[in-house]
Formats: structure tokens, C-alpha cells, sequence
């Protein structure tokens, strides 16, 4: 039987993400959810699903060096190999990064380094392509480094902006691409596919 990573997913939102990749990873195992968001429909699918779940946020722990820890001592416990972020609000604690360099994914939903950064998530990327005027768009999968959205890109799917497209409808069109894509990177990482050269990110098949 082949031996599948395992997997951390964190999740603030709805977890389209979170569930699309639970339903359909092929070498891969989700072993854990971390949410902010004890209210979140990620949360929600976790119980539904037995996903073992934390939920870490300053309400349950106000002490910051306290909170981060918790990150920690979950990934480890768990033994996770490689974390992904899906809809998560948060900024990843330092100490996560430090410790799973190159090890932790994100998807957004512009094509970065175009509308990335802090403040730029959900509707609000949207809303700043539609006012840019842009002719397209899409989806960009990347590691997640120590600043928002400025990790290493791994992939990218690119689509047209319609010119009656609003920001919900973009939103919408562009989720449909973050699936395959998300999968696809997924895979090819458990798949030992992936590595940084010169933190550059090369894919082999």
C-alpha cells in the first residue's frame, strides 16, 4: 500500500477548498483541520466527516506565544508533512513557517503578484480586478514564506474577464479553476514532483 503524506488543512470560511481536497486527494491524507472560525462550514464538514479539528484563535488562547505553540504541538502530534492553506484568514505563525519551510501551500485567487498581499482576500481580489479593468485573471498556487502572498509561485491557471463579469461572478468562475488546480499541485508535492532550486520551484512530470 503506498504511504500518503499527512495532511493539515487551515480554514477560516466555507471550506470548499478544505472539502474538495478531503474528497478527492489521491496520495494524501487529511489528518487534521485548524480553524479560527469554530462556526466556519469547514468546521462543520470535519465533524460531519470525523476530521480530527482545533480551533486556535486569541478568544481560547489570548497569550500570542501561547497560541503559536498550539500550532506546533498540533502539527506535530498529528505528524503532519505538509500544510494547506484553504480560505485561512490568519497570518501563519513564524515558528510554523520556520519549521515546515517549503512545506506549506496556499492558493489565491489572482494571478500573483497582481492583487496579493495584506488586506487582498475573498470578494476584495475580485472587486480590485474588476476595477483594474484586467482582461484576465485566475488562480495561483505558491509556498507560503514569512510576508502574505510573496512565497515561491508553484502554478497558475489563467481566465478571461468577462465584460459584464461583477465581482461575485468572477468569484465564482475562478473557484471553479482553484479545484483542479489545487489537486493537481497537491499530487504532484505528495508525489515528490515538486522542489525549490536556486528558490525557484521546478516540477518534474
Amino acid at each position: 500500500m503506498q504511504n500518503k503524506k499527512n495532511i493539515a488543512v487551515f480554514a477560516s470560511g466555507s471550506g470548499t477548498n478544505f472539502i474538495n481536497i478531503y474528497n478527492n486527494i489521491n496520495n494524501g491524507r487529511v489528518v487534521v483541520l485548524i480553524s479560527n472560525n469554530v462556526n466556519s462550514g469547514a468546521v462543520k464538514f470535519a465533524k460531519e466527516k470525523s476530521v480530527n479539528f482545533a480551533i486556535i484563535n486569541s478568544t481560547v488562547y489570548s497569550d500570542v506565544d501561547v497560541l503559536n505553540k498550539q500550532y506546533e504541538f498540533i502539527l506535530k502530534s498529528h505528524k503532519v508533512e505538509l500544510i494547506l492553506l484553504a480560505g485561512f484568514i490568519k497570518k501563519v505563525p513564524l515558528n510554523i513557517i520556520q519549521i515546515f519551510r517549503n512545506r506549506i501551500i496556499n492558493i489565491h485567487p489572482s494571478l500573483l503578484p497582481k492583487f496579493g498581499g495584506r488586506g487582498f482576500y475573498g470578494i476584495k481580489v475580485h472587486e480590485a480586478v474588476i476595477k483594474s479593468k484586467d482582461k484576465v485573471t485566475g488562480a495561483t498556487i505558491h509556498f507560503v514564506n514569512e510576508e502574505y502572498d510573496e512565497g515561491s509561485i508553484i502554478m497558475q491557471k489563467e481566465i478571461n474577464v468577462h465584460y459584464n463579469d461583477t465581482p461575485n461572478s468572477l468569484s465564482k468562475r475562478v473557484l471553479q479553476i482553484e479545484y483542479a488546480l489545487y489537486l493537481e499541485v497537491v499530487n504532484l508535492f505528495c508525489d515528490h514532483k515538486i522542489k525549490i532550486v536556486n528558490n525557484k520551484v521546478e516540477i518534474n512530470g
